[in-house]
């Protein structure tokens, strides 16, 4: 049992050392890189949205 339990307390060492190395992004990359995922997202959700509604009158044109 104390094998494990040491063996646990190694990983969450190692885990740790290794979050130290991690260059993290300031607030404002954060920021300014969500405005811009937000923004291609509802790019292409209106660009779907189009062709979506382009596509219902073309097909109703067929069924109706």
């Amino acid at each position: 049992m104390k094998k494990i339990v040491e063996k646990i307390k190694t990983f969450f060492k190692e885990v740790w050392q290794e979050a130290k190395k991690i260059d993290w992004p300031t607030r404002q990359e954060t920021f300014r890189y969500t405005l811009i995922v937000i923004g291609i997202s509802v790019a292409v959700a209106a660009f779907l949205g189009i062709l979506d509604f382009i596509f219902l009158k073309i097909l109703g044109k067929f069924i109706f």
